[in-house]
């Protein structure tokens, strides 16, 4: 079924903050990520819980989606991760009802396709950026649960198939670099 992500998920934007080092919640930006949408540093709260409004509170599911700049990805929050809040870099998607899966949601704003799309609508020079409205009519494909689960087993199942190759190559590379080391005593 072809449904709009407006029509499967409220959409918001994250807030502004000025984060004090300290506090009871951790402001997500795009600085905590690769551009795989992999954390890449252990997560401190640095936000003053006392302003914030209870509907800005990150919950186990959300999606965030980075619309600004050139490393576009969305990624989902779970609630093993600290109380925290997203900044205006991202905007957060919120599944409603049960149609959509989280990690289908983020597996599908990653893939090439919904890149492609999304990028040629971003507007903006120096630091392109993905309007809600872009994002929010952005058609995309939703299955049945049980085949966005499979979906998302095959796309797990390829990332380490990817990542056993890389590995492979590390090696071949160590084996080759010690033979010539051996030849030459």
């Amino acid at each position: 079924m072809k449904t709009l992500v407006k029509d499967i998920a409220h959409i918001q934007t994250g807030i502004f903050a000025k984060p004090a080092g300290i506090g009871e919640l951790v402001y997500l930006q795009s600085r905590h990520f690769d551009e795989y949408g992999r954390l890449i540093s252990v997560l401190h709260p640095d936000l003053m819980a006392e302003g914030i409004s209870e509907k800005h509170l990150l919950i186990d599911g959300d999606v965030l989606f980075a619309a600004k700049g050139n490393k576009n990805f969305a990624v989902v929050y779970d609630d093993h991760n600290p109380a925290a809040v997203a900044s205006t870099s991202f905007f957060v998607l919120r599944p409603t009802g049960q149609m959509v899966l989280s990690k289908y949601l983020s597996w599908f704003l990653n893939s090439p396709f919904a890149q492609i799309l999304l990028k040629s609508q971003a507007i903006g020079t120096s630091i392109p950026s993905i309007s809600k409205q872009t994002l929010e009519n952005l058609e995309m494909s939703v299955p049945s649960i049980e085949i966005q689960q499979s979906i998302l087993n095959i796309s797990e199942l390829r990332d380490k198939e990817k990542r056993i190759k890389l590995q492979i190559e590390k090696l071949r590379e160590l084996q080759l670099q010690q033979q010539i080391i051996n030849a030459l005593k």
